[in-house]
């Protein structure tokens, strides 16, 4: 599949349960049952692209997986020297996440990932796992993959990011698990704090302190999961977004995670002036519920707080930019530029081919709201610039090219954007 073209959507109301697991606890939840002592149980885990790869590492690092297509279960003695290449696709979390996870491990393991994960920036998760003691290399000095890690003895530290990024903070989290002493680590805003959150309901000694996350190395492995995971709200906003952008639409997202770091975008677009309400439903290891979307009249608002909570939907929240009255600006989003792609440029170029007049600065864009027109867009392989241009499709009409890339995290979504409106693929 490597283009889809989508059609002007007609006004729509739709209750959706199916939406894709939350990618990023998946990732976690086969990473952290190899630190636990038993069997840990996962429903709902995402069968994707680049979670699979993520559960497939795992096995590779010694870990008896069984899946009877309803609940994964991962055993693991402990993790072992693998004689494969350790394959993270596209998934910069995983590839992250498992520099941590693997600094401390007896063995070597090489990690690498696709044609576009290989030219993503890794020092700022190597460089600070260095400065404790890494073994850690790769290209361009260890900012590139395949990175290349053999397992050493890790020193305590207190580490100040100078960004806020979850997969940084989760893998040097990972690292504290094993350092020789109590760790800190802390950042200029909150980042997603789902690494936090499961470690600690697994037993780990984690305190968090506003900005500050304080980390004592594990006595004892922990406690498995037992977990459900919840609807992806990265995933959930597209649909947001359709509805809010549909004129007399709405759409009820069921099962998403509340997290209060993953629902910044649903209060931007709130902002915006679309009509937004949430029901909490359950709340273990993190707040679930449902987020009830209808359409409004859309006005333009500054993003410029709270940037790291609403990262992944940033190109999406763009297309409703494009539909509002007024000129939105995005401000302290760099890390945009480290992406599957380069979201700041392919957001204005996808843009500027819809006839939207667009602003680019190295930190972020402005958009001034007008009527999308048909275009083709190329998505770089990038699977939420790919889904986003489809959603601006509902108003005007598009042709998305290489759209096989949205495999690696919402398998069903062109199952459910049929719902909406005719697509043909070529």
């Amino acid at each position: 599949m490597s283009s889809i073209k989508v059609t002007k959507a007609e006004p729509f109301s739709l209750r959706i349960s199916e939406i894709a697991p939350d990618k990023s606890i998946s990732h976690r939840c086969a990473m952290f049952a190899m630190l636990a002592d038993g069997t840990s149980e996962i429903e709902n885990f995402l069968r994707a692209e680049d979670t699979l790869n993520s559960l497939q590492i795992v096995k590779n690092l010694g870990a008896t997986v069984e899946d009877d297509g309803v609940v994964i279960k991962i055993s693991s003695e402990g993790i072992k020297e693998s004689s494969e290449v350790l394959d993270c696709g596209n998934s910069g979390t995983g590839m992250r996440l498992f520099c941590g996870l693997l600094s401390s491990a007896e063995g070597h393991f090489v990690l690498t990932g696709d044609e576009y994960l290989r030219r993503r920036p890794m020092k700022r998760v190597t460089a600070p796992l260095r400065d404790i003691g890494a073994k850690l290399d790769g290209r361009n000095n260890g900012d590139l993959a395949p990175l290349s890690i053999r397992g050493a003895s890790l020193r305590a530290f207190n580490y100040e990011s100078k960004i806020a990024s979850a997969q940084v903070k989760s893998a040097m989290i990972l690292a504290a698990l094993r350092a020789d002493g109590e760790c800190s680590y802390s950042e200029p805003e909150l980042s997603r704090d789902h690494t936090e959150r499961m470690l600690k309901g697994m037993g780990a000694d984690i305190e968090v302190d506003g900005l500050t996350t304080k980390i004592k190395p594990m006595k004892k492995l922990l406690s498995p999961l037992k977990i459900r995971v919840p609807s992806d709200p990265s995933s959930a906003f597209f649909f947001a977004v359709a509805a809010a952008i549909t004129p007399s639409s709405d759409v009820v997202l069921e099962g998403v995670t509340l997290n209060p770091t993953r629902i910044e975008a649903f209060e931007a677009l709130r902002k915006m002036g679309a009509d937004i309400t949430y029901e909490t439903t359950d709340n273990k290891y993190e707040p679930i519920g449902n987020i009830h979307v209808k359409h409004a009249p859309l006005h333009a608002i500054t993003v410029e707080d709270n940037i790291s909570w609403l990262i992944d939907e940033l190109p999406a929240l763009s297309i409703a930019f494009a539909c509002a009255d007024g000129v939105s600006v995005v401000k302290n989003a760099e890390e945009l530029r480290v992406k599957e792609s380069d979201r700041i440029s392919t957001v204005v170029r996808g843009l500027r081919a819809c006839g939207i007049e667009v602003e680019e600065v190295h930190d972020g864009y402005s958009v001034k709201g007008s009527k999308l027109q048909s275009a083709t867009i190329n998505s770089y392989g990038d699977h939420r610039i790919a889904m986003s241009f489809m959603i601006a499709g509902l108003k005007c009409g598009v042709e998305v090219e290489d759209v096989a890339c949205v495999n690696t995290s919402f398998p069903n979504f062109f199952e459910l954007l049929q719902k909406i409106t005719s697509v043909e693929f070529a």
